[in-house]
């Protein structure tokens, strides 16, 4: 898993690096001192798991989170326990007070992994219907309501015309379960519905008013499934 440390105390980087470095599943993206950082992080790279301190100047622990979508596993690492109730009215995987107990912080490792794992995406095809996993429960979608599939790094964003899910899954592994001749890989970062399509311009694909690139690599695929007189 992708980690960011997000904490205003140097000691308390330290500490949590070394523990990130003894751990072979997890691979420390950057060590920030505050939100903001954290913030421009998020938007260029790909984390599954933010060890993220409460109390730091200009924007908290919790105030981050209430901002990030979608927002990755996080664990609290903090010395006021006072907030524990308050972090898992937002999901949180776990709490660990500081000083940091070594033997604490992995368990709590050993909760995001298995988070991290059991919050794949799953397609039932026996009656057309995709079963996602998203804000911690199944939701059943049937096909027929998908316009167009996006990907943001490990984690995929699912659009109807009503809503938006994001789950944790790859394109990869999204195109092998929806394979057949109902959607098409068209970019790198995206699958759409044939059936869903209202035109074709230049190079992007128009759904429900979205225009979506059509990248060079996929124009002779998206050209053989396309039913053209």
């Amino acid at each position: 898993m992708n980690c960011l440390i997000v904490d205003d105390d140097e000691l308390s980087r330290r500490v949590i690096e070394d523990l990130v470095q003894d751990n072979s599943s997890l691979t420390l993206v950057k060590s920030c001192e505050d939100a903001m950082e954290a913030i421009r992080i998020l938007k260029d790279s790909h984390v599954d798991l933010l060890f993220l301190d409460i109390e730091m100047p200009k924007i908290s622990g919790m105030e981050l989170i209430q901002n990030l979508d979608p927002l990755p596993q996080v664990i609290f690492v903090t010395s006021h326990s006072e907030y524990a109730v308050e972090s898992y009215e937002y999901d949180v995987t776990d709490f660990v007070q500081k000083p940091i107990n070594p033997a604490r912080f992995m368990k709590a490792v050993q909760k995001a992994e298995k988070k991290f794992e059991s919050n794949r995406a799953t397609v039932s095809a026996q009656d057309g219907t995709v079963f996602i996993k998203t804000d911690s429960k199944l939701v059943r979608l049937d096909k027929t309501e998908i316009l167009w599939i996006e990907a943001l790094g490990n984690y995929m964003r699912i659009f109807t015309k009503e809503k938006k899910y994001t789950i944790l899954s790859t394109m990869k592994e999204i195109a092998e379960k929806l394979s057949g001749d109902e959607f098409v890989r068209v970019h790198r970062s995206y699958m759409v519905r044939l059936d869903k399509i209202l035109s074709i311009e230049d190079n992007y694909i128009v759904i429900n008013n979205k225009q979506i690139s059509i990248g060079k690599a996929y124009k002779e695929r998206l050209g053989e499934k396309l039913n053209m007189l």
